[in-house]
């Protein structure tokens, strides 16, 4: 090594630096990791799409279900999936749509249950105290919770049993420590309007079900610019002098702008007929003088004593029966509409695509409204037509929040509050 001299002092001149070099296989390794990464991706891709272990085939379908059930979300779907696997999850439709036309409500259905289809008052149970005519006619309530609330607030019995009124159930409320004998929580007991509503919620979706007790006061009504344009649901439940609402018909949509004016199918509102019948699977559900609901086919002649009706599908409970409805297995906004074997009302609208309610099938649907013995149900146009309306406010949420009142509808279903 040469040295140099500096100054009297002596050091070692620096040593020429020489390049950096790559260690031999470094980049081979990269290039190797990558390749497993991808074929790994690549292999739960092929699970994910072809496997018949059924956890993966039932959410495979949901997913896909889901994705064709709205025009504007089919490309997730589409763009990732084959054809022929999106035919086979939507074969189930296919099935299910053909079941739909072998099952109509009987003519005696309510008769054969033994109900009134009348909801009595308070005042109307001979021999019994206006208490115990409150809890028969509210008979999902759990006693026990509904005590300990009226020792908490008292005041919610200064005007007697048969003014009752307790309201929990906007947005911004959390709902009352009452209990029905199902779990689920209470949120508004109207006894004037004979009223009950409840919070229905399970993994991943929630909503609310009204439990109306007098089907009497029940009709579908139209907006009033129908052919033109469409009404809010609480909007025309105002003007008929509603307590209560949720959507009725569909509506012509294209492209997702539609303004409800245009009605899709078939509906009487209060005897008067307008528009087309839907086509084959679709059915109908009519009210009829006797107070009652019945399903039956879209393209079948209407009943004589139809005062009220609307079209949709599917069927979910037929005299008391669910039907397979494996079709309509995505997690969506959803609309239905029931009877139960005591006559009630059943509304539900369960909340969806949302942070903290993604959606819920027709069949969850289904099994919700068998807990409060439903004996007749069909599904109702949902997505961001998904409303619930209850004394002047909105209680369920639009799947898009820039709709807080949900869409404009040709119809709604109101039911009456109570002559003043």
């Amino acid at each position: 090594m040469s040295q140099v001299k500096l100054f009297g002092n002596t050091r070692s001149a620096p040593a020429a630096r020489r390049p950096r070099q790559r260690k031999p296989g470094r980049g081979r390794r990269a290039l190797t990791v990558v390749l497993i990464v991808l074929a790994l991706l690549e292999a739960l891709y092929f699970l994910c799409v072809y496997s018949n272990i059924p956890f993966i085939a039932k959410w495979r379908t949901i997913y896909i279900q889901t994705a064709m059930d709205t025009m504007n979300h089919q490309w997730l779907a589409t763009a990732f999936l084959p054809q022929s696997v999106i035919d086979e999850a939507m074969a189930a439709r296919s099935e299910a749509m053909e079941e739909q036309t072998q099952h109509s409500s009987s003519d005696s259905w309510a008769q054969d249950t033994g109900s009134t289809g009348d909801a009595p008052g308070l005042t109307e149970n001979q021999g019994d105290s206006e208490e115990e005519a409150f809890y028969e006619l509210f008979w999902e309530l759990d006693r026990n919770s509904m005590e300990a609330y009226l020792l908490q607030h008292p005041e919610a019995l200064e005007n007697g049993w048969e003014n009752l009124y307790i309201n929990e159930a906007g947005l911004d409320d959390e709902g009352t420590s009452i209990q029905t004998t199902m779990g689920e929580r209470v949120l508004a007991i109207d006894v004037p309007n004979q009223i009950l509503l409840v919070r229905v919620s399970g993994s991943g979706y929630r909503g609310v079900l009204a439990v109306a007790k007098d089907p009497s006061r029940l009709s579908v009504q139209n907006s009033a610019y129908l052919g033109s344009a469409g009404q809010y649901a609480g909007t025309i439940a105002e003007a008929h002098g509603g307590v209560l609402a949720m959507t009725a018909s569909s509506f012509i949509d294209e492209e997702g702008v539609g303004n409800g004016g245009i009605l899709a199918g078939y509906a009487m509102a209060d005897g008067e007929s307008r528009g087309v019948h839907m086509g084959w699977s679709y059915k109908r559900l009519e009210l009829r003088e006797d107070d009652y609901v019945y399903i039956v086919d879209a393209q079948s002649e209407v009943h004589p004593e139809t005062t009220d009706a609307v079209e949709f599908t599917p069927a979910i409970i037929v005299d008391g029966q669910q039907l397979n409805t494996e079709g309509w297995n995505s997690l969506n906004p959803r609309a239905v509409i029931g009877q139960s074997d005591r006559g009630e009302i059943l509304m539900l609208v369960v909340e969806g695509r949302l942070l903290d309610s993604l959606g819920i099938s027709v069949a969850e649907c289904g099994e919700i409204l068998l807990e409060h013995n439903c004996m007749q149900a069909m599904n109702l146009d949902g997505g961001t037509s998904a409303i619930l309306w209850y004394d002047g406010e909105y209680v369920t949420r639009c799947s898009n929040p820039d709709c807080p009142e949900g869409r404009q509808l040709p119809n709604a279903f109101v039911y009456a509050g109570a002559a003043e």
